[in-house]
C-alpha cells in the first residue's frame, strides 16, 4: 500500500477514534484493521505509529490548532473531520519530522474528498500556520 493509501487509512482510523472516544484506541486500531482486511504490516505499523502518537501528544496537538485558528473561533466549533485532519497533519510534520509540503499536499487532498466545501482552505491554512510557527520554511 502507498504511503497516501496508508495516510488516508490512518485518517480514517482516528476519525474513528475521535468519535468513539470511550473505547480503548488499540482495541479500535484491531477492529479498524479487521473490518477493512488490512495485513499488510508495514499500513498496520504506520496505523499505530500515527494514532498512538496522536493518541500521546494530543493535548499539545489540540494547543497548537487553537492557536493557530481565528481568535474568536474554538476547537469545538470546528468538524471532527478538519480536526482529524489538522490532528494527523501536525503530528506527521511537527513530531514526525516529514516534509511538510508532501504532509500539507495529502492532507489537503484528504479534505478535498472528506470535509466540506471550506475544508481545503481551512485545514491548508492552519497547517502553513503551524509550519511558520516552528519555522519550518527552511528545512523542507
Amino acid at each position: 500500500m502507498s504511503r497516501s493509501k496508508n495516510r488516508e487509512e490512518a485518517f480514517k482510523l482516528l476519525y474513528s477514534i475521535q468519535i468513539n472516544k470511550d473505547t480503548d484506541y488499540k482495541e479500535q486500531i484491531n477492529l479498524f484493521c479487521e473490518i477493512e482486511n488490512i495485513k499488510q504490516e508495514s499500513t498496520i505499523s504506520y496505523m499505530n505509529e500515527i494514532v498512538e502518537g496522536v493518541v500521546k501528544n494530543n493535548e499539545s496537538i489540540e494547543k497548537e490548532i487553537e492557536y493557530n485558528i481565528k481568535s474568536d473561533w474554538t476547537i469545538s466549533r470546528i468538524s471532527k473531520i478538519d480536526i482529524t485532519l489538522l490532528k494527523l497533519g501536525i503530528y506527521e510534520i511537527v513530531y514526525s519530522k516529514l516534509p511538510y509540503k508532501v504532509v500539507i499536499n495529502e492532507v489537503v487532498e484528504l479534505s478535498k474528498k472528506y470535509g466540506d466545501d471550506k475544508s481545503k482552505s481551512f485545514v491548508n491554512g492552519v497547517l502553513a500556520s503551524i509550519v511558520k510557527k516552528h519555522k519550518l520554511l527552511d528545512d523542507n
